[in-house]
């Protein structure tokens, strides 16, 4: 059998690829913007998997992934609206790629308000590993979706805000854009306040909580620990869950 031949016949097995195979095998990207300046972002068909910073974005995400990158003629629907406020609203995230514990992680952060912040403590026991407070950061550090999953809410134990993917500048940038008061934190980490209780509910909150920034100064007390707060008399908010434990 010649060549000519051998090339007819093996012609002659081509088949129309099945529907939805590109998507199946590659990611399409978008330049959006963000509340930090112009994303990257990638997305299969299960759903936001990537979302990237300045240059080096598709030789950073084929490194990591290792599929194959098409560009989209337009962002994915409900994509810039999720990058502004850290609202999914029914948009995915496609986080196959991830460990079961980092997994964890990334659902802890979920549970973050917006305006409010967590100790890295908190995460780790929310994930289910209470002493794994550096495996936190190392999970965050990688996280593949920022603003999407927002780990700029998470700080550390001390008040310092603690590393973030894109830089400390844009983390101090995105929790500002939503209302944290940071010079107020960093007053009362100086006095080594961490927690806020008010002798009028007899419930004590992180600063941040939506119910702490409604005591007034009169019926206000700070404790370092949540353990110095309980032995006080004060309860574990039900809304911000100072004890993420607690039922």
């Amino acid at each position: 059998m010649n060549d000519d031949s051998l090339l007819a016949r093996l012609a002659g097995l081509a088949v129309e690829a099945p529907a939805g195979l590109l998507d199946r095998i590659s990611a399409r990207w978008s330049v959006v913007p963000s509340p930090i300046g112009e994303l990257s972002v990638a997305w299969t068909a299960r759903g936001v998997a990537y979302v990237h910073l300045g240059d080096g974005f598709t030789g950073a995400f084929r490194s990591r992934f290792a599929r194959p990158l098409t560009p989209a003629t337009r962002p994915l629907p409900g994509l810039v609206p999720a990058l502004r406020t850290g609202r999914l609203s029914g948009l995915t995230l496609d986080l196959d790629e991830l460990g079961g514990f980092q997994r964890d992680v990334l659902s802890a952060v979920q549970a973050i308000p917006r305006g409010e912040i967590r100790p890295y403590a908190w995460i780790a026991a929310r994930a289910g590993r209470p002493g794994a407070v550096r495996a936190v950061g190392s999970a965050l550090a990688r996280n593949p979706v920022p603003l999407l999953v927002p780990c700029h809410r998470v700080t550390r134990s001390d008040g310092a805000l603690g590393e973030y993917v894109f830089g400390p500048a844009a983390k101090e940038r995105l929790l500002l854009a939503e209302g944290v008061d940071l010079g107020r934190l960093d007053g009362l980490a100086k006095e080594r306040v961490f927690y806020l209780a008010s002798d009028t509910t007899g419930v004590v909150c992180f600063p941040t909580c939506h119910n702490a920034r409604r005591i007034t100064p009169a019926h206000r007390h700070g404790f370092r620990t949540l353990a110095a707060a309980r032995t006080a008399g004060y309860r574990p908010c039900r809304t911000c869950r100072p004890d993420p434990l607690a039922a």
